[in-house]
């Protein structure tokens, strides 16, 4: 009987489960919608059983769809949303909401650690002060203090999903280290948890999970969950990683130079390094990879709301709307011409920029003239992530100059637009690949999970070998030098509105 490993990403939208051959042959794949809570204090939560069974019921759409014997299932591991957290109770079960990462309301708490001890928090976590798991948790604790006094440890998604398939108490629970520069809390270097930010923090850490590695066996499905997910009950499961380290496993990026661009709901340029280096400037995170040595230099904005926001700016639509998006985006393409690209300048950042963070930027078009139309106008939005993601390359590159990047392979939801990839290369100058893959969080996870098992002896041969090109974009000469010059102009406008956000 041919070994399978099972794979799930716990997004924010949707839980996907995938079921692969160790070798990247994708045998069945399945997605579940989950739900945002907005409740009146103006939060974003999760309900974090929805979880639970939106994991169970992917997995056993996929046996059910591919007609698999689940005792092929080898191994199972769960990659997750990554900057929010949810507390849970002894018994391991939730007893908060899951605080997800579009929840700003820690915002003070955010500023309170950044004046303090912000550079600390960069130099020992390789991330500055955000909204993220630190902040979260001391909102939780002068905010709701009796939630807070019921937590017993506090845990991101894709650990509370496989603590729940596996009956794990609190005690077990645990995050594996590709979450650690979002913990606010690590010394992200040595893997471990931090004393001193924990005491400056006031925070105890004996309600923090043990740190463990993506392929540490944390358990084994129980009865119940293996019932409910159609699987073996005692298949192992590994501890997972989070998604967007799962989105560069599942890409076969895994050795130093080499550029990922996942064009989802977050926006990410990171690149492979074998060092850790925090950046001072703050441009950058430093993120552990799945692979043991691996460092991610990444930076990212909310590129994909962009998208679902266009329908609602220039259409007339609700936001979202996918048929007014795709009628935008065929005007773009109309617009794309090199006699028209470049303008207008579009700056992105309508919820201020998250890195270097300017919360008071808003977003602007400029040089707006009687010739324009919506076509170019929203071609100028694909333009402004570009312009962005140029800015975190030549920082990536500063911190690590060698080996120089030879393409980007791209991932995410934008990944398919030509047009968009055409533009990146060209803003970037280097090629685009487009891979031959539909999904790539449940494929890192799955890989993950054979290693873990031992089917899959080495994890970076593996993830390299598993996802091949399927159509690459070079960078348009002629588009290069124009797309030069509009970014110096739309640097030069950034610098102004940080400017004037400092001054207000």
């Amino acid at each position: 009987m041919t070994a399978l490993l099972a794979g799930v990403d716990v997004g924010t939208q949707s839980v996907k489960a995938g079921l692969y051959a160790p070798s990247g042959e994708c045998r069945a794949e399945h997605a579940v919608s989950l739900r945002l809570d907005h409740p009146p204090d103006g939060g974003v939560e999760q309900d974090p059983e929805a979880f639970v069974s939106a994991t169970a019921a992917a997995l056993a759409a996929c046996i059910e769809e591919s007609a698999w014997d689940p005792g092929a299932i080898e191994a199972v591991a769960i990659a997750g949303q990554m900057a929010g957290v949810l507390g849970i109770g002894t018994e391991g079960t939730a007893v908060t909401p899951y605080d997800s990462w579009l929840d700003a309301r820690c915002s003070r708490e955010v500023a309170e650690i950044d004046e303090r001890i912000g550079d600390e928090v960069v130099a020992r976590t390789g991330c500055p002060p955000m909204v993220a798991h630190a902040p979260k948790i001391l909102w939780w604790k002068r905010c709701r203090p009796a939630a807070f006094a019921r937590v017993e440890k506090w845990v991101m998604p894709g650990s509370y999903v496989a603590g729940r398939l596996c009956g794990l108490a609190a005690s077990a629970g645990f995050v594996d280290w590709t979450y650690l520069h979002f913990t606010g809390l690590s010394e992200a270097a040595e893997a471990a948890w931090s004393p001193y930010l924990l005491e400056e923090l006031d925070l105890d850490v004996r309600q923090l999970p043990r740190i463990v590695a993506p392929t540490e066996i944390v358990g084994a499905l129980t009865r119940e969950a293996a019932e409910a997910c159609r699987l073996r009950p005692g298949t192992p499961v590994a501890a997972g990683l989070g998604d967007t380290a799962a989105g560069a496993l599942g890409a076969g990026i895994v050795a130093p130079g080499q550029v990922l661009d996942t064009a989802g709901t977050a926006a990410v340029l990171g690149i492979s390094t074998a060092s850790y280096r925090p950046d001072v400037e703050r441009t950058l995170v430093s993120m552990r990879g799945a692979v043991p040595g691996q460092w991610i230099a990444l930076s990212y904005l909310a590129g994909g709301n962009l998208l679902r926001w266009l329908p609602q700016a220039l259409g007339g639509r609700a936001a979202g709307d996918a048929a007014s998006l795709d009628e935008l985006l065929d005007e773009a393409r109309a617009a794309a011409s090199p006699r028209r690209a470049g303008r207008p300048l579009f700056v992105p950042h309508l919820g201020g920029r998250i890195l270097p963070s300017a919360a008071g930027m808003r977003g602007a078009w400029l040089e707006l003239d009687f010739n324009l139309a919506r076509g170019d106008l929203a071609r100028a939005v694909l333009e402004s992530v570009a312009y962005e993601y140029a800015g975190y390359l030549e920082r990536a590159l500063v911190l690590h100059p060698e080996p120089a990047p030879r393409e980007v392979r791209v991932i995410g939801g934008g990944e398919g637009d030509a047009l968009w990839n055409r533009i990146k290369a060209a803003v970037l100058g280097l090629p685009y690949a487009r891979l031959a893959r539909e999904s790539f969080g449940p494929w890192g996870a799955a890989l993950v999970a054979g290693a873990a098992c031992g089917l899959i002896p080495d994890l970076a041969s593996a993830a390299l070998a598993g996802t091949a090109v399927a159509e690459r974009f070079e960078p348009d000469p002629e588009l290069e030098a124009l797309y030069a010059e509009r970014l110096a102009a739309y640097r030069e406008t950034l610098a102004l509105l940080a400017h004037e956000v400092v001054h207000a």
